[in-house]
């Protein structure tokens, strides 16, 4: 039955998980308007259970990703290539690095760019513990210490892991372009059956949750914006406006298509964001302030992150890191499918090594440069200007206003904000219509071309969830924003250990044992006196021992285990086309039983 209401729709997809999908989305809908304060209190009571007993997980498995990437990147496997081997990498250097730069970056640089710092300037993190008090030199260092750890290597992180393993199983093993291809291994032709169904479903639902998240965030900013500009109210119905303008445009977007829609937009927006940290920097009249607090608080950073990548608030247990990092990583992983599947799209043909130095690299250095520039700014607001940031973020809690309250500080205010807004909208459009075209991908199971309504599909489902999240939740905006997400993150951070297993196993499959190392043998060294008396006692024989180190073996000659051998000649050696004859390691007998 529901194979024949697919067809009647004239849909080109999986019917499982299409409408799998889509029935968890319309139900989610339904029964947060129908139930509004029963569904509140049971997802706030259970992200606090969350955050109380596993908001140590959160924090723990971010770290243990990395460890994992750089043992991957410096190991064997770092030569294996994204591809076929022979084949060169798909996009140069510069394309390739312009592309990640636009890869899920620009919505977080937007909203968290004034108010993370400024945040934790007002209110230090580790103050209770540390006895770090706010609007300090000291509370100003610890602030960029957690800027720089929520938004460089443990957010990329989380974007790097399902990518390479994407990249791994869509051009290597050239499976479909689906979370559920990434346990192949483990699961092997099951990643068509109902588990790996089951798969797709959830992450097509946690994709769609992650961006609804981000359009929210977007939209109170927006909203915050137009109140500061023009006294727009911050209220439920402007953000139900500003979400259908954000999504009628993100399916524009999506009707014309990844070159004249996608792609236009995105160099649009890289452009004007360049421009905006540049006018910050350059007309604030504290560049030198700001650039060399930049580069100090990166130092800083690098020396504080073992501690920082494993610090759970335990002694002061103020609750802090619950609403800042375990919320943080929570919504990146549920964004992890979509950025994973582009990233491993524009990759192919680069080496492991390449990739996970690249992807990790690349957007979190352009992360410590933007918000070095734009946090040292807003603290040279508040230690040297007219201040006011943190009474506004802080202790009025207009988070998503910060931008616009220190933008007022810089020439031509008003037309800058206006410029800022604009660029916000372009960000949350561009994120809206991608993760269409990627969840439609995950869907359908393959990137060939698929009717236009599917696509629009997603679209709006992303602003209905946004719509509902924001105005119908029964919480504030932002508190339900973070609740929702947290349960929603769950299933992603316990599918990241499984992904680390299968790739870790698909790799050692496909490239194989290497046998132990073999080196040059030595005769054993006696001291002379004792080699002497052994000489005269015929119960030794001295041949078995030396005076002088004496090597009984030449050095093995190692070749390439992945060459190939054409000729072979039969005399009596070991086959040289074999791993152990390359390598001058003793053949393996053959095991009885």
């Amino acid at each position: 039955m529901l194979t024949r209401f697919h067809d009647a729709l004239r849909l080109k997809t999986s019917p499982a998980i299409f409408f799998g999908s889509a029935a968890v989305i319309i139900a989610f809908v339904v029964g947060t308007i129908a139930f509004t304060e029963p569904l509140d209190r049971a997802v706030g009571a259970a992200s606090d259970w969350l955050l109380t007993n596993f908001g140590w997980f959160y924090v723990l498995g971010v770290t243990v990703f990395l460890a994992f990437l750089i043992f991957i990147a410096i190991g064997r496997f770092g030569r294996v290539r994204l591809g076929p081997d022979d084949e060169a990498p798909e996009h140069s250097g510069a394309a390739w690095f312009a592309m990640l730069f636009a890869a899920g970056i620009g919505s977080i640089l937007m909203f968290w760019g004034v108010a993370e710092p400024i945040s934790h300037f007002g209110d230090p993190p580790r103050g209770p513990s540390l006895g770090i008090e706010g609007g300090t030199a000291a509370a100003a260092k610890d602030a960029m210490n957690f800027t720089f750890y929520h938004f460089t290597l443990h957010t990329w992180t989380i974007f790097t892991l399902p990518a390479l393993a994407f990249a791994y199983f869509i051009h290597k093993r050239n499976l479909p372009p689906r979370v559920s291809s990434i346990f192949q291994p483990i699961l092997g032709e099951g990643i068509h059956g109902p588990i790996g169904k089951f798969i797709d479903i959830v992450a097509i639902i946690g994709t769609v949750f992650g961006i609804a998240v981000s359009v929210g965030l977007g939209t109170l900013q927006i909203n915050g914006g137009l109140n500061q500009l023009w006294g727009v109210p911050e209220s439920a119905g402007w953000n139900l406006i500003i979400i259908g303008v954000v999504s009628g445009l993100a399916l524009i977007s999506v009707s014309l298509g990844l070159d004249k829609g996608i792609k236009v937009l995105s160099n649009i927006n890289i452009v004007m964001a360049v421009l905006l940290m540049l006018f910050v920097l350059f007309t604030g009249g504290a560049t030198l302030f700001v650039l060399k607090g930049t580069i100090e608080s990166f130092g800083s950073y690098l020396v504080a992150l073992p501690e920082l990548a494993f610090w759970n608030d335990t002694i002061a247990s103020t609750g802090w890191q619950n609403t800042w990092t375990v919320f943080y990583w929570a919504w990146t992983i549920t964004w992890s499918p979509f950025v994973g599947i582009f990233i491993a799209r524009i990759s192919k043909g680069r080496t492991i090594r390449e990739f996970v130095a690249g992807v990790l690299a690349i957007p979190a250095g352009f992360s410590v440069i933007w918000f070095g520039i734009f946090g040292w700014s807003a603290f040279d607001i508040e230690m040297n200007g007219e201040g006011g940031l943190v009474d506004r973020v802080v202790e009025q809690g207009d988070v998503p206003g910060s931008l616009f309250a220190f933008l007022e500080n810089y020439p031509a205010a008003g037309i800058i904000s206006v410029i800022a807004i604009v660029l916000v909208i372009i960000f949350f459009v561009t994120s809206v219509d991608s993760a269409a075209l990627v969840t439609d991908s995950m869907a359908n199971g393959h990137e060939d071309y698929n009717p236009l309504g599917q696509r629009i599909f997603w679209g709006v489902s992303i602003g209905l969830i946004t719509a509902t999240l924001l105005v119908f939740s029964g919480s504030g905006g932002l508190e339900a924003l973070q609740s929702t997400i947290i349960l929603v993150g769950l299933p992603f951070f316990i599918m990241a250990y499984f992904q680390m297993y299968a790739l870790y196993r698909a790799l050692k499959e496909d490239a194989g044992e290497l046998p132990p190392m073999r080196t040059r043998e030595w005769k054993q060294v006696l001291p002379p006196e004792e080699y002497e008396r052994r000489e005269g006692d015929d119960a030794y024989d001295t041949e078995d021992y030396t005076v002088e180190p004496t090597y009984t073996s030449e050095i093995p000659v190692l070749r390439d285990p992945y060459e190939d051998v054409e000729e072979i000649e039969d005399d009596g050696a070991p086959d040289p086309g074999t791993i152990s004859a390359r390598t001058g390691s003793a053949k393996a007998e053959p095991q009885e039983g």
